[in-house]
């Protein structure tokens, strides 16, 4: 169902389930899945694919030109996966030749009101991101994060799995997976252990992945504390992907505890 007001481009890849409201724009290289549903004044530019079951509230503005002084018209693109939320005046821009042309989104992650997905970035699936809280360009996201309201993540930042970023918190560094991360400049608080019992993982070992956070956090040089504790937690996999995320290339220092 398609109101007589909106204007969709005869080129768009519009599926017959699509219910798109009043007032709403959808370009030329636009593709729909099925259930997708633009509620009313909804505005989707650009190579933007969305996938099945993702709603759109008014004044969302999707696939327009990302905010990047170079970029220079170039060919890119924006996918953004199934059963999302997308609520009023969230933006999300697709990517520029300097991150490899593309902005994705997983699935069934809520986008509250106001935020902005900067161009090249890569967002997991079950993500939430509060009200007001922009990701700079070429931001990383893993599956299962939520970052409270108001906050804002510095650009080229990383943001591992099942981590939590507290409301106002200006994320400057890179978080590791399972971290709770709070403050001004964003600092290590802990681990995210709400969240992790909420997924049901085994005491035990979020008990050995707390008392692992305290040993490779004990000082600022990270990789000889890593050193230190090399195969003490080998038969625990919440320790081994904080390694593996703190050992991967980067482009931010890692977010420790504050001193």
């Amino acid at each position: 169902m398609i109101h007589k007001s909106s204007v969709i481009d005869k080129k768009a890849k519009i599926s017959d389930k699509v219910k798109i409201g009043p007032f709403c724009y959808v370009g030329p290289n636009v593709e729909l899945a099925d259930e997708v549903e633009l509620v009313s004044n909804v505005h989707i530019e650009g190579y933007t694919k969305i996938g099945k079951g993702t709603k759109i509230f008014p004044f969302a503005s999707i696939g327009t030109q990302p905010q990047d002084l170079k970029y220079k018209n170039e060919k890119n693109s924006l996918s953004i996966g199934e059963n999302n939320l997308i609520r009023e005046y969230v933006t999300i821009n697709p990517g520029t030749d300097g991150g490899g042309s593309k902005t994705i989104i997983g699935s069934n992650c809520l986008f509250m009101i106001s935020a902005h997905i900067a161009h090249d970035c890569k967002i997991g699936n079950n993500v939430i991101i509060a009200n007001n809280v922009p990701l700079g360009g070429h931001v990383t996201i893993e599956d299962n994060v939520v970052i409270g309201g108001n906050s804002a993540v510095q650009q080229f930042t990383r943001i591992g799995r099942l981590a939590m970023i507290g409301g106002m918190t200006g994320v400057l560094k890179d978080v590791t997976p399972f971290g709770l991360s709070i403050g001004n400049r964003n600092y290590l608080q802990g681990i995210n252990l709400i969240g992790l019992r909420r997924k049901k993982y085994d005491n035990k070992k979020i008990m050995d992945l707390d008392k692992a956070y305290k040993e490779i956090f004990s000082s600022e040089n990270l990789h000889e504390n890593l050193i230190k504790i090399n195969g003490e937690y080998k038969d625990n996999e919440l320790v081994t992907e904080v390694i593996k995320f703190i050992e991967k290339d980067k482009k931010r220092p890692i977010c420790s505890f504050q001193k």
